[in-house]
């Protein structure tokens, strides 16, 4: 048997290209190779050849150096390094990223005329990120043999996965060079299995606009939206409508295509058990569809989900949940647009700092501010305050914050002028914030436990009857105006810190 022979780190490996298809191309060259390598040794090992010495093969990266600092479209939040000096990124997954490398590409080249170099990086790729579809690569082997796999392959490494560019602590590579993106390709990997073991679903069917919810009700509502958004219509200015979407993804791969497009049998069985934190994906072409995760309940489930979505680069995400209600004059089923956040999670102090502010993003609030008047039929301006307040959100790590104190409570909330509370908003925001995604919230106020109005049974299940579907209406349409308005209008220049990344 003929192995394939991976591409090495050396000089005559690297090439400069003008194109960003063409460099594209040569990254996809070599990455296919170095993982078809691996894969291939590995299967190998498993029916007991064993390998010579150690079994490695990296990754590609792409770099671009510039002599001088260049007036460079400063309009866009991205897609432009600062200053000059050489930086650079390993880069995975050409399958899922080819459309966003090509443009992240394209803009460095026109916003700097000079070429980009692309080659095989120092990095090694993990034996386990080779397959990836997350092959348990343990299964069949015997005792001896799992113990042999770090003795011949690579491992990941968690030395090569932190949040040090993400976060600006990083400085730069061991040759001097700067990062030319957020996250390096090993971080990336990570995350991407760990997507699929939490979602249930593989990365590939993630959509740019993500939804996180932390009720069921909502899931159930968006299933119900998808299955009439995918079924046959005679109408058609309905059916042109719905073709924008090619069918819908449930956790397990289960996949419901668009009757509209074509006739065909829904694929797999529904999973009996469903994962910790299940995804439903919506689908378009251009991967511009929505993204709807059930992330549970507290800000450990909202951080952990968040950090693994990131490095897939949504355009934007969400979080649509209930609220308790914090003033007298709201009532149940009122919605809370978030402008500001109390940070009372903890979960992310150490990565940002609770003295770091999280800025509402114009873009989201006024998208979800219109979502909520053309679904409320509230459009006459003024209308709108009658079932929608804007102000702080806390967000608490306690979910049974209401016993801790009621005058302390109150004197909290009164100098905040917070005017809702949940477990999970700052939190994602404060992510999106974190990671240059941009975020916004839209709550329910489902109970108001400072004035007697508490959650029980009966009122709940009622309330969330009668509210969820228009809820979550409001937060697709809000999504669809946020994709009408195009990447280059969605991403802030708020986001940006000094020494920003150039990719997305």
């Amino acid at each position: 048997m003929t192995v394939m022979k991976p591409f090495r780190p050396t000089p005559e490996n690297r090439r400069l290209f003008d194109n960003a298809d063409k460099a594209f191309q040569y990254i996809k060259e070599i990455y296919d190779a170095n993982t078809g390598f691996l894969r291939e040794t590995f299967n190998a090992f498993t029916k007991g050849k064993i390998p010579d010495g150690r079994v490695s093969a990296h990754y590609p990266y792409i770099s671009i150096t510039t002599a001088k600092a260049e007036k460079v479209d400063s309009r866009l939040s991205f897609g432009f390094v600062q200053g000059a000096g050489t930086f650079r990124i390993s880069l995975t997954r050409p399958d899922i990223f080819d459309q966003y490398y090509k443009k992240q590409f394209q803009l460095l080249l026109d916003n700097h005329k000079v070429p980009l170099e692309v080659g095989v990086a120092q990095e090694r790729i993990p034996v386990h990120f080779a397959f990836a579809e997350g092959m348990h690569l343990e299964e069949g082997l015997t005792p001896d043999s799992v113990t042999q796999i770090r003795n011949h392959f690579d491992m990941p490494n968690l030395a090569d996965m932190d949040d040090t560019i993400v976060n600006g602590t990083f400085g730069s590579f061991s040759d001097g060079s700067r990062p030319l993106a957020l996250f390096t390709a090993p971080r990336v990997d990570y995350s991407l299995h760990r997507l699929r073991h939490y979602t249930a679903t593989s990365p590939v069917h993630f959509q740019n606009f993500v939804i996180f919810t932390n009720y069921q009700f909502y899931v159930d509502e968006f299933m119900r939206h998808a299955q009439d958004v995918l079924s046959k219509t005679a109408d058609p200015e309905i059916a042109n409508y719905r073709k924008q979407y090619i069918g819908l993804v449930e956790p397990g791969g289960r996949i419901t295509v668009n009757a509209n497009i074509e006739n065909k049998e829904t694929a797999m069985e529904r999973l009996t058990r469903m994962p910790q934190m299940p995804a439903y994906h919506l689908m378009r072409e251009d991967h511009n569809g929505i993204t709807v995760v059930n992330i549970g309940i507290g800000p450990s489930n909202a951080k952990n989900i968040s950090d693994h979505i990131a490095v897939l680069r949504p355009h934007a995400w969400m979080m649509l949940g209930h609220c308790a209600g914090l003033h007298e004059t709201q009532r149940l089923g009122d919605y809370v647009l978030a402008h500001a956040y109390v940070r009372d999670d903890n979960v992310l102090n150490r990565d940002l700092p609770q003295w770091v502010p999280v800025p509402a993003l114009a873009e989201m609030q006024k998208a979800l501010e219109k979502a909520v008047a053309k679904v409320t039929g509230k459009e006459r301006g003024y209308d709108v305050k009658s079932v929608m307040r804007t102000g702080t959100v806390v967000t608490v790590d306690n979910r049974n914050w209401e016993i801790t104190g009621y005058s302390k409570l109150m004197e909290r909330f009164s100098k905040s002028r917070a005017i809702a509370l949940d477990m999970e908003s700052a939190t994602i925001a404060a992510n999106g914030f974190r990671f240059r995604v941009p975020y916004g919230t839209l709550l329910c106020v489902s109970d108001k436990p400072l004035h007697g109005e508490i959650k029980l049974p009966g009122m709940a299940n009622k309330f969330y009857k009668d509210q969820v579907d228009q809820h979550l209406k409001i937060g697709l349409l809000a999504m669809e105006l946020l994709r009408e308005q195009g990447l280059e209008n969605l991403h802030s220049r708020k986001l940006r810190s000094f020494c920003e990344s150039a990719f997305q």
